[in-house]
């Protein structure tokens, strides 16, 4: 990674740009900022953490509410999550996805209020939001969900499962579900478990009560590390918005796909 990592290089703007709405023709106003620009000026933020409005205008970006804007228009045509599954599709034809497991995990982040909140386990005075995750046996990231802090990660193992995109790149039908899914004791369910076996999908999850699954830590620790990389980026890692962050979360899945 470079030291500007928000600076988008040719091969990742050729793959972008054809995702990307055009602009209205006829719509009133000034000429709009070039979206090879705005892009930029969302990844800075995304790395920097820093207010949108604070978003340093000598950068040539944009400035930030205008990046605002974008991001919300591209997130509403859902450009981010089509970029995140054209770069499964590729990992997938290279044979560099592992579709034999999946592993879950939801550690609890800070958020001060807005949508998706609820009392933080830790301390029911504040109130916070958590990212559930479901990534490969590579630790490639293949959905993310975001929630209260409050809300059991048992409620969403079945949509994650569910909502992993179908990934082609292959011959034959885009495949879209792993051999078998790995997750702790907060996973420990019989619903659960009956609603994998029902899809086809063995589950591997410590049951409460017993001694944790032998070796199944040494598989598990690839959402932990997929994890620490989508937390690098500042934005996600903290939340402030009172939205929800959808199109960043989705941004960020990708560009760890890319790399």
């Amino acid at each position: 990674m470079t030291t500007r990592p928000w600076i988008v290089d040719d091969d990742v703007r050729a793959l972008t740009e054809p995702l990307l709405p055009p602009w209205p023709e006829g719509s009133p106003g000034p000429r709009p900022v070039p979206d090879r620009l705005c892009p930029q000026g969302i990844l800075y933020v995304l790395h920097q953490d820093v207010a949108w409005q604070l978003l340093p205008l000598e950068l040539g970006f944009g400035c930030g509410p205008t990046c605002w804007r974008r991001l919300d228009r591209w997130q509403k045509a859902a450009a981010f999550e089509q970029l995140q599954r054209i770069l499964l599709a590729e990992l997938h034809a290279a044979g560099k996805l592992d579709w034999t497991r999946a592993c879950v995990d939801g550690p609890t982040s800070v958020r001060k209020g807005g949508a998706s909140t609820g009392p933080s386990p830790v301390d029911r005075r504040k109130t916070g939001s958590k990212h559930h995750l479901i990534c490969d046996g590579h630790g490639i990231p293949l959905h993310v969900i975001t929630t209260a802090a409050n809300v059991n990660d048992i409620t969403q193992t079945l949509n994650l499962v569910d909502g992993i995109p179908p990934v082609a790149g292959r011959p034959g039908r885009p495949r879209r579900r792993p051999e078998s899914v790995l997750g702790d004791k907060a996973y420990d369910s019989r619903a659960v478990r009956r609603e994998l076996q029902r899809r086809r999908i063995m589950p591997v999850i410590s049951r409460k009560g017993a001694p944790n699954i032998q070796g199944l830590g040494k598989l598990r620790y690839v959402v932990e590390q997929t994890f620490a990389l989508l937390h690098q980026f500042k934005r996600l890692a903290v939340r402030w918005e009172r939205r929800l962050d959808d199109g960043l979360v989705s941004l960020a899945c990708g560009l760890i796909c890319w790399r």
